[in-house]
């Protein structure tokens, strides 16, 4: 009962007017934020930043949010329309989203994102608003031991992205941890894989120089070599009709839905995890439970739903350790609890205790946020699928020019705009070559966390090893690995037994007739 009191008494914040055009705003905002590549929210919210001061600390953090949530959401847009990955929460959603965009699903793919994303928002605020407190201590176990361990399962869940060629998936992902590992050392503050001492390394190789490289100027010149005519991406027409149709068939995906929207919660509340490994994962037991695992990567619906169930779910989750424990779950809330320290406001569990108008008015406006979100989302897809009415070769050249200057923007280096270029041209050859992409960026991604929490772990249990499997969370997670990894091989080796069921008796065939 002091549950639903507490609630109540926050929607009456987050519903009055003022706080209403916030959370309006910041949606629309992030929508367009998100969508845009080379921004994300962790630019947006830090953009807006300074901008909240004008308004009251709740206002503000509620304005955060909202933009963060919206930025969620738009993620999906470039990803599908343009098959570039606004922020590296939305790289899962490219790999169906964009194939269903090419063959004029572009309208049914955006819904089916919209969608899940509501489902997996709306899931994460439910469960964020029964157990913050219980989910807290759980979050507060998790070391270095159990983060690498965590980690290790989002690779070895990625083991058959690519494919029956697990040889192929391996070796990028051994490029992508190469990659990682560019700039200075976490521990001795040593240069690594600098190439000459160029100035530009000293920063590593940025997760968006990479994905706007191999996704963006990579995808188009595959495009151009590969259509041979003006290729029609969508046919640009949507109508309310065709919403409610999209809606309808997202009913037969409610278990995939329910997997994103648990799995993306629990992993977002994990400090330093966030939305990427969960969209990641979420996309890659999708893909080992689907009836038809060999439809993924060529415009299968499972592989834009559970991304974006599981990446909005955790955006959610990732705001209870900055809450309860003042511990961001991810770069966004990073900034997020900055801001509320500038605001005179200290995040952990006595939060609860003296500002509960000022929780509770941030946790109503999470529901709010989210129905704002879809509503409007939905809303503008004719907008966005009008956007491919334009000739092939003059979205070929946007894209282009949008990838060099999503890719030069952040940190306004033409390092980072050359390195572009080379990556562009590297995942074209690739992608020739049919290697598997995907695996590339997850390793990217995930690699320094990985590094860290490896080597923490070693330092604090003095080089031993077995540590990684003497605490129990760390083991479950280890024993997952180990299974995920074994599964796809068993099931090549099974198919290949499928394939060639008389292989065996040949020999035995064989000797009889010699006899």
């Amino acid at each position: 009962m002091d549950l639903l009191t507490l609630l109540s008494d926050g929607f009456a914040t987050s519903l009055s007017p003022f706080n209403l055009m916030i959370v309006i705003l910041g949606v629309t905002a992030g929508l367009f934020i998100g969508a845009m590549p080379g921004l994300g929210s962790v630019n947006g919210v830090a953009i807006v930043l300074p901008l909240t001061f004008i308004v009251p600390p709740a206002s503000a953090i509620i304005l955060l949010a909202a933009i963060y949530y919206g930025a969620m959401y738009g993620g999906a847009i470039s990803s599908i329309l343009l098959g570039i990955p606004g922020a590296s929460t939305a790289v899962a959603t490219t790999f169906d989203g964009r194939p269903m965009a090419q063959k004029g699903e572009a309208a049914l793919a955006l819904i089916a994102a919209a969608f899940a994303s509501f489902v997996g928002g709306t899931v994460a605020v439910i469960l964020f608003t029964l157990f913050a407190v219980p989910l807290a201590d759980v979050a507060l176990a998790f070391g270095p031991a159990e983060e690498f361990a965590l980690v290790l399962l989002a690779f070895t869940t990625f083991v058959g992205l690519g494919g029956d060629d697990i040889l192929k998936t391996i070796i990028m992902i051994c490029l992508g941890l190469v990659l990682s590992t560019v700039g200075l050392d976490l521990i001795s503050g040593q240069p690594r894989l600098i190439f000459g001492d160029l100035p530009g390394f000293y920063s590593g190789v940025s997760f968006l120089v990479l994905a706007i490289g191999v996704y963006g100027i990579g995808e188009v010149l595959y495009t151009i070599e590969t259509s041979k005519s003006n290729p029609t991406v969508s046919n640009a027409k949507i109508t309310f009709k065709d919403v409610i149709s999209g809606l309808k068939t997202m009913r037969r995906y409610t278990k995939t839905m329910s997997l994103g929207s648990f799995l993306g919660f629990f992993v977002g509340m994990l400090p330093a995890a966030g939305a990427t490994p969960a969209s990641l994962m979420a996309y890659g037991l999708a893909k080992q439970t689907s009836k038809k695992p060999e439809t993924f990567g060529k415009g299968n619906i499972e592989g834009v739903v559970a991304p974006e169930t599981a990446n909005n779910a955790a955006s959610t989750g990732s705001l209870l350790p900055m809450l309860t424990l003042g511990i961001p779950g991810s770069p966004t809330t990073a900034l997020l609890l900055g801001g509320m320290v500038m605001w005179g406001l200290m995040p952990g569990p006595m939060l609860f205790i003296d500002q509960p108008d000022f929780v509770w008015g941030l946790i109503s406006s999470l529901y709010t946020a989210n129905v704002a979100a879809v509503l409007i989302n939905i809303a503008l897809i004719p907008l966005f699928v009008w956007a491919l009415r334009m000739p092939f070769s003059v979205l070929c050249a946007i894209v282009l020019v949008l990838c060099i200057v999503g890719g030069f923007a952040p940190n306004q280096k033409m390092h980072d705009v050359w390195l572009i270029v080379v990556f562009g041209f590297a995942g074209y050859f690739l992608r020739k070559a049919d290697y598997p992409l995907a695996p590339l960026v997850l390793a990217l991604v995930l690699g320094p966390l990985m590094e860290k929490s490896f080597r923490q772990t070693l330092i604090a249990e003095q080089g031993n090893i077995f540590a990684f499997i003497e605490r129990p969370l760390s083991a479950t997670f280890i024993f997952l690995s180990l299974l995920f990894f074994i599964w796809p091989i068993v099931g090549l080796l099974r198919k290949s037994k499928q394939e060639h069921p008389h292989f065996s008796s040949k020999r035995p065939n064989f000797s009889r007739q010699n006899s």
